[in-house]
C-alpha cells in the first residue's frame, strides 16, 4: 500500500510561497538548510534565498514547492482544505499574510494563496 508523502505545489517563486504556507499552517516551517545544502546550492548559484525547491515540514506531509515556467492557468483540481476555531480571525490573519478571499459560503471560506492557488478555511466541524 501507498502512503502520502509530500504534497507538491508547481509555483513560480518557491521561496516565497513556501513562507506562505509555512505561516499559515500550524506546525508548519520552511524546512532549514544545513551547511552541505547550502554549498550544493552554492554550487548552482543559488541560495536558500533563490532555491527552486523548498520543503515545508509539520505534524502531516510535507509540502514541496517547485519552480516551474509556465503560469497557473484556471481552477486547481486539487486544493488544501484547512480549519480554525475562529474562521473570522484566521481568514483576516491570512489576508495579512497575502492571501485574497474569493467566496464566502456557510462554514468555509474560499480564498487563493500569493499565486492564485485555491484553498480553503473552515470551522472545525464545519
Amino acid at each position: 500500500m501507498a502512503r502520502l508523502d509530500e504534497i507538491v505545489v508547481d509555483c513560480r517563486a518557491a521561496p516565497a510561497l513556501a513562507r506562505f504556507w509555512a505561516e499559515v499552517l500550524d506546525g508548519y516551517a520552511v524546512r532549514p538548510y544545513d551547511d552541505a545544502e547550502i554549498a550544493r546550492l552554492a554550487g548552482l548559484g543559488l541560495t536558500p534565498q533563490t532555491d527552486p525547491t523548498v520543503a515545508v515540514d509539520g505534524p502531516g506531509p510535507t509540502l514541496f514547492f517547485q519552480e516551474v515556467p509556465e503560469p497557473k492557468s484556471g481552477k486547481n483540481r486539487l486544493h488544501l482544505d484547512v480549519t480554525a476555531a475562529d474562521r473570522q480571525a484566521e481568514v483576516t490573519r491570512v489576508q495579512v499574510l497575502g492571501a485574497r478571499v474569493l467566496a464566502e459560503h456557510p462554514g468555509w471560506t474560499v480564498l487563493a494563496d500569493p499565486e492564485g492557488n485555491e484553498f480553503c478555511i473552515s470551522s472545525r466541524g464545519g
